[in-house]
């Protein structure tokens, strides 16, 4: 297993973490806790020391779990991150109630790794306005968080604002080889190393979505590469940056556990004709937009509730990945579908891209109605 130094915090965790967001599922939608013990217990046996919940992970029972799976373990032995609510939070009583109740799902006096959950602009101004950091200080200091760190989800303005707030032990954010300028992207990545502030990433593998890609696009990984799979180029390439210190992965089942431990049992960057491979399979799927919407935001909001930039991320992704099930979520959308655009063009006036949205919609709704 590979293990990266956090230089300043004088700690080396598991290069691959073990994200419990998306556990196995019993047919009830319940966890598989059994199934889920063997997935943990393979992936620590063979090295793994970093394991990533959450407060609202499963509906509240990951950490639980979790503590209770990891209580056969010595505690020394693995890193345990865990993340505070920010958005069930209306004072800093209730900040010290949430990681008290923390503590006791997870059976444990301290938490590891504890992040400020899911920050964005919102977010950010609660924690200011109610004073958490405060809180979250005043608990790193009494031992019970060891470091103290943050998940973003917002724009890169919004994490530099954060970042450079204070001295961080870590930070995390979503990175991979298809989503390297949205949220934080690489130049959070970049703004991070260049404060030498520690990076821990999500989503690496886009949810899944790039662990299975169109049959053309997997034949140039495997072409170039036979003996590995298409999720181990994706996190290769998250890997291959130096201030990336730990990778999670949400592993569901068995298979995945595996192939996961295979890639960072002995971990090789991409070397620059990898990288050439990456990016000719990221510029393949990027050329297959229906258009260039970057869900910005400022053709919002729709006079007529049309939930433009969803609309477009659905039709985008379904071409890009060739996968007419992320085209099928339209479905759900209700009232917020392409179909009710009434093309008074107001939205059209807004948008920095200069997307005929009336066009781009009726051509969505077109290609629904053709499933």
């Amino acid at each position: 297993m590979e293990y990266r130094e956090f230089k300043k915090l004088g700690i080396s965790p598991s290069m691959l973490g073990y994200g419990c967001m998306r556990l196995p599922l019993q047919k009830d939608g319940k966890i598989d806790e059994k199934e889920a013990e063997r997935l943990l217990d393979t992936a620590i046996a063979a090295g793994v020391t970093y394991i990533d919940t959450a407060y609202p992970y499963h509906d509240g029972d990951s950490e639980p779990l979790v503590g209770r799976i990891l209580k056969k373990y010595d505690r020394k032995s693995f890193y345990l991150a865990t993340k505070l609510p920010i958005w069930k939070l209306e004072s800093a009583a209730d900040a010290k109630r949430i990681f008290k109740e923390q503590l006791d799902r997870l059976d444990v006096d301290y938490i590891d790794f504890y992040l400020l959950h899911a920050l964005d602009q919102e977010k950010w101004d609660k924690i200011l306005k109610l004073g958490l950091l405060d809180v979250v200080e005043e608990l790193k200091a009494q031992g019970k968080i060891k470091q103290l760190g943050f998940s973003f989800h917002d724009q890169y303005p919004v994490f530099e604002t954060i970042l450079s707030y204070r001295d961080w032990d870590f930070c995390q954010i979503q990175l991979n080889y298809m989503d390297t300028d949205i949220q934080a992207g690489l130049k959070g990545y970049h703004l991070a190393e260049q404060l030498q502030i520690p990076m821990v990433i999500m989503e690496p593998i886009k949810g899944g979505t790039l662990a299975k890609l169109p049959s053309d696009l997997e034949e140039i990984f495997h072409t170039a590469k036979p003996d590995v799979s298409i999720s181990s180029w994706a996190l290769r390439w998250v890997g291959s940056h130096p201030n990336v210190k730990v990778i999670l992965s949400g592993m569901t089942t068995y298979d995945q556990v595996i192939d996961n431990l295979k890639t960072f049992e002995q971990f090789k960057p991409l070397s620059s004709v990898e990288l050439a491979v990456v990016d000719h399979v990221s510029s393949t799927i990027k050329s297959r937009q229906k258009n260039g919407c970057t869900a910005c935001q400022y053709c919002m909001p729709c006079p007529f509730g049309v939930n433009i930039p969803r609309n477009f991320q659905y039709w985008n992704e379904g071409a890009m990945y060739q996968n007419e099930s992320r085209l099928k979520r339209y479905f759900s959308m209700g009232s917020e579908k392409a179909e009710f655009c009434q093309e008074c063009g107001l939205c059209e006036t807004m948008c920095p891209q200069g997307i005929q949205i009336r066009r781009d919609l009726k051509q969505l709704v077109g290609e629904i109605n053709a499933l």
